[in-house]
């Protein structure tokens, strides 16, 4: 295996060239087995060398039969004595028993449903064989139900035990030994044809380990040092090519278009400030300040505006819009719901046209009269700020002098209605762009995701909001749950009720949510002002619930998710999320902070009985923090940046080996090392760049030309 190890692959070669080689040709696989395999997305050579061990195990010392203890998995090693097969006394199974033994001890390996294995092992009477597997020593002698095992011999070089053994991931109808073994035929002959496309002066500096052998180590290392060495090597590549496709991103990004340089004067913040009955925090201030640095610049802004739920960051957004009118520009703000534009549209309009701006919203709800004056106002110029949902992005939609487009909840648009958003602008122009989310990232899975992105973080909540009380209650403490929320109603206060979250449809989320308000209304609170309010609804019915609750001309509010972004209604403290464990644990967070919006305290009650330990840890979290980002962390540790709450959809890589919450100073250097590249060179035309140059052209450029085709 050093030899393979040793070897390189020719510069010249395709990236694809003899990786695309089907499975089925690999020694050991054949058409069968390939069908096995693609079950888990193994069809090519370069899928199954991709295809890392998620863990290992230490075969490597053998211990003696004497020293095992009970409920340990080890590495032992005895001389076959005899075997028997019989059946078990009440449901009459197959039991193959082979004893073996050392010079310390003897045990017993168990096989069921296996009768066969008698005359194999009764040709190995005498011989020692190598065992692996959970000890069992409640009978006194050990046993081991089912262990991996094989013959050893004075030269056996084993792929299963007698070394630090890899453990790849499986798929039904695949055998461990089974996969390890075409794993190792398929690296023998095709590692080496691994590119290294990384810069050889980037991988000296750095010592980096050649890419074959490292490729080599991961699936077969000789020792830890050897398999930590190969790690390190196989991450920085991954994270690095990333940070690569994305700074590349960022640089065609500023250089399709020039941005609009705003003249940035001071009294347009003051005049802000001047109008609020409340002073804008430090981290409030220190935002705004970047943003208007970016909007001054020639290059259009693409900034990330992150900042937990009740964290201000309407404000921030409207000290940019009144910055781009100031500057002789209108603004858009697109957000993903009706009830999201309706809440901006109610306190910015209030906040920014008794400074003499125009404020207009584009919805559904809105007649075709209406509409057609809207967009007449627009295109003319007349309107300073224009809200909607994704509305405004129609082909009939123009803006006159569009400076600023602003995306609120971004995570819920792709990248295409995001662009079209931005084509609104002047010819020859790109609008500044600014999106938020109430959804806190982890600092990792923003360099990773919106790594082409400035991110501003607003980390500091308005000094007057209490922290939420939080409470988890089984679903058997269901009235005395509602008695509390009698109590608060009596107070005056106001009540969310959550209907429980069902995924297959939303008709079938309304049902349950009417159904849900029905039981109240009549069983549980029935003189009490019950609402409903779900995503069938029509957008009429809809705002005029949500106006009769805000007039608190309702006491309770029975809501699916719609409720999740947007509503800010200060006399509501107190939220029931009912079935709680069926939420995910950004969704719960962004619940929650539909209450605490007010100077009272706030409760939220977590009704749920989670079948598994995943719902049990999202929801203690809650109870344990308000904090979104340390919310953001469990749920990014819980879930993988893959299933994490809008990724998905924004261009995130699928990382093979790397872990974005574990490899954080990897991720940060190869961040680091990408833009400083990009910067020195931003062509790659240096020699030694062109391989990096290729590979990224032929499996990078979908990312890299997402925001900019």
């Amino acid at each position: 295996m050093s030899e393979t190890a040793s070897s390189t692959a020719s510069p010249s070669a395709s990236f694809s060239e003899g990786l695309a080689t089907p499975l089925q040709f690999v020694k050991g696989v054949g058409p069968r087995v390939a069908l096995t395999l693609q079950k888990i997305g193994l069809h090519t050579v370069e899928d199954l060398l991709y295809h890392f061990p998620h863990r290992y195990e230490d075969r490597s010392n053998f211990r003696p039969l004497g020293r095992t203890r009970h409920n340990e998995t080890v590495c032992t090693s005895g001389e076959v004595c005899s075997v028997t097969v019989d059946r078990t006394a009440r449901q009459g199974l197959l039991l193959t028993r082979v004893l073996i033994q050392d010079t310390s001890s003897a045990a017993e390996l168990v096989f069921f449903r296996q009768p066969w294995l008698k005359d194999v092992f009764n040709r190995l009477k005498g011989k020692r064989i190598c065992v692996y597997g959970l000890v069992d020593r409640q009978g006194g002698r050990p046993t081991f139900r089912h262990p991996e095992w094989e013959e050893l011999s004075d030269e056996s070089d084993s792929l299963h035990v007698n070394r630090i053994v890899p453990v790849h991931p499986l798929t039904e109808g695949l055998a461990a030994k089974t996969l390890r073994t075409i794993a190792f035929n398929t690296v023998q002959k095709y590692a080496v044809l691994v590119p290294d496309v990384l810069p050889r002066e980037l991988t000296r500096r750095l010592q980096l380990m050649d890419v074959v052998p490292a490729m080599v180590q991961i699936h077969f290392p000789e020792s830890t040092v050897a398999l930590e060495a190969a790690r390190r090597r196989l991450v920085f590549d991954e994270l690095f090519l990333l940070q690569m496709a994305l700074a590349k991103r960022k640089r065609a990004m500023g250089e399709q278009l020039p941005g609009i340089p705003f003249e940035i004067k001071p009294a347009v913040l003051q005049e802000l400030t001047d109008s609020l009955p409340f002073e804008l925090t430090a981290a409030q201030r220190r935002v705004i300040g970047e943003i208007q640095a970016d909007m001054a610049m020639p290059r259009p802004m693409n900034r990330l505006l992150q900042g937990d739920v009740g964290s201000g960051k309407t404000i921030v957004a409207a000290a940019a819009i009144l910055t781009a009118v100031r500057a002789g520009y209108q603004a858009a703000l697109m957000v993903p719901t009706e009830i999201l534009a309706e809440q901006h549209y109610t306190v910015l309009a209030r906040l920014l046209e008794p400074m003499g701006l125009t404020v207009r919203r584009l919805v559904g709800s809105v007649r075709q009269k209406g509409k057609r004056i809207i967009k007449e106002e627009t295109a003319m110029g007349q309107a300073d700020l224009l809200i909607g949902t994704h509305a405004i992005i129609q082909e009939s939609v123009d803006f006159h002098r569009l400076g600023l487009a602003v995306v609120d909840e971004q995570h819920r648009f792709g990248v295409l209605q995001r662009l079209t958003l931005l084509d609104k602008g002047i010819t020859d122009t790109t609008p500044h762009l600014l999106v938020m989310t109430a959804t806190p990232i982890p600092r990792t899975l923003a360099l990773t995701v919106y790594g082409d992105l400035d991110v501003s973080v607003i980390d500091e909540l308005p000094p007057n909001r209490k922290p939420i009380r939080t409470h988890w209650k089984s679903k058997a403490y269901a009235p005395q749950v509602y008695n509390g929320v009698r109590k608060l109603i009596a107070e005056g206060k106001q009540v969310y009720i959550v209907c429980p979250l069902v995924e297959e449809s939303e008709k079938l989320q309304a049902r349950a949510a009417t159904e849900l308000a029905e039981h109240l209304s009549t069983e549980v609170f029935p003189d009490l002002r019950v609402g409903l309010l779900h995503g069938q609804m029509p957008s009429s019915e809809k705002d005029e619930t949500m106006e009769l609750f805000r007039m608190r001309e309702l006491d309770v509010l029975v809501a699916t998710v719609v409720i999740e972004v947007g509503v800010d209604v200060p006399n509501a403290c107190c939220m029931i999320i009912e079935d709680a464990e069926r939420f995910g644990l950004a969704q719960l967070h962004q619940l929650r902070g539909r209450v605490g919006r007010g100077e009272d305290q706030s409760y939220c009650v977590l009704l749920g009985d989670p079948k598994n330990d995943e719902g049990r840890l999202r929801l203690e979290a809650m109870v344990e923090t308000c904090d979104g980002f340390r919310i953001a962390e469990v749920d990014l540790k819980l879930r993988g940046p893959g299933e994490f709450y809008g990724t998905r959809q924004s261009g995130l890589l699928r990382l093979r080996i790397a872990n974005i919450t574990g490899d954080t100073e990897i991720l940060e250097l190869a961040r680091r090392e990408a833009f400083d590249l990009v910067d020195r060179d931003p062509e790659l035309k240096e020699l030694d760049h062109h391989r990096l140059r290729d590979f990224l052209e032929e499996k990078y450029s979908d990312i890299i030309l997402a925001t900019v085709g």
